[in-house]
């Protein structure tokens, strides 16, 4: 479902001027949200990646930096792989159950 079908209509089915919408956006307005934290968490995932990787470079050795430039290469790849696995395992347990409505989120998706 996408935003123009949750919009309201008339009884005629078309969309009511103003474009007004309805509860049924609701499921709309938050698939995108969680699409958006998803995607927001996956770039700062690979910034601080590569922002370990340059502090590792500059620490010329020290270990103190090492050790910094390490935990945050450390975090960031355990962090990266923890949004990955989210989906793995929704996938999964939509496997095993075999309710593939749950990959999606909405109230009309079974």
């Amino acid at each position: 479902m996408g935003w123009k079908d949750c919009l309201a209509k008339d009884s005629s089915g078309n969309p009511i001027a103003g474009n007004v919408a309805t509860l049924n956006c609701v499921t709309v307005v938050v698939q995108n949200v969680i699409y958006a934290a998803f995607l927001f968490a996956g770039i700062v995932a690979v910034i601080l990646i590569i922002y370990s990787g340059i502090k590792f470079i500059l620490s010329g050795g020290d270990p103190k930096q090492v050790e910094g430039a390490r935990k945050t290469l450390t975090y960031a790849i355990i962090g990266f792989i923890v949004i990955l696995l989210s989906f793995a395992i929704l996938n999964l347990i939509s496997g095993i159950t075999g309710v593939s409505c749950i990959r999606f989120f909405g109230f009309t998706n079974c």
